[in-house]
């Protein structure tokens, strides 16, 4: 029993990367209030670096914390890095929606709140229904997005 309990509580702590396992919407909530927090605490220089880790702390499942300034340049991506530095407000969902114009308004007019929008997801190639949480910090949007059905 010690033996299971022991590996139970390991396994709580590795992220774990199936297409069958979804973080939920309040996990990535949580996960952006941390972000945010962080972000506040080591500032941008070390929190984008950080960030933008894969495989690093603000990684969960299907989560990963994304970073846009408020003029749409992405400033930190935990899951796509060539997406950093580059300018973001013209990115559509495929029915036309422009997603990054959309958490940047939602920030910078209520401080925070959810967007939706289609997005492709890796795990299983399709197009998908994904709602992201999005806060103002600054001059920055600290964001995640979760897939839901």
């Amino acid at each position: 029993m010690r033996k299971v309990l022991a590996l139970s509580a390991i396994l709580m702590f590795v992220p774990a990367v199936q297409a069958d396992e979804r973080a939920t919407t309040k996990e990535a909530e949580m996960m952006v209030h941390q972000a945010v927090t962080f972000l506040k605490k080591e500032g941008p220089e070390k929190a984008f670096a950080v960030f933008s880790d894969p495989k690093g702390a603000f990684t969960y499942r299907d989560l990963y914390i994304f970073v846009l300034d408020t003029k749409g340049v992405m400033r930190a991506h935990g899951s796509m890095k060539e997406l950093v530095g580059k300018d973001q407000m013209q990115r559509k969902d495929p029915s036309g929606k422009f997603i990054t114009r959309e958490q940047i308004e939602l920030a910078t007019s209520k401080g925070s709140g959810w967007t939706e929008y289609g997005f492709l997801n890796p795990a299983t190639g399709r197009i998908e229904h994904k709602v992201s949480f999005v806060e103002l910090v600054g001059d920055f949007v600290v964001g995640c997005g979760a897939f839901v059905q």
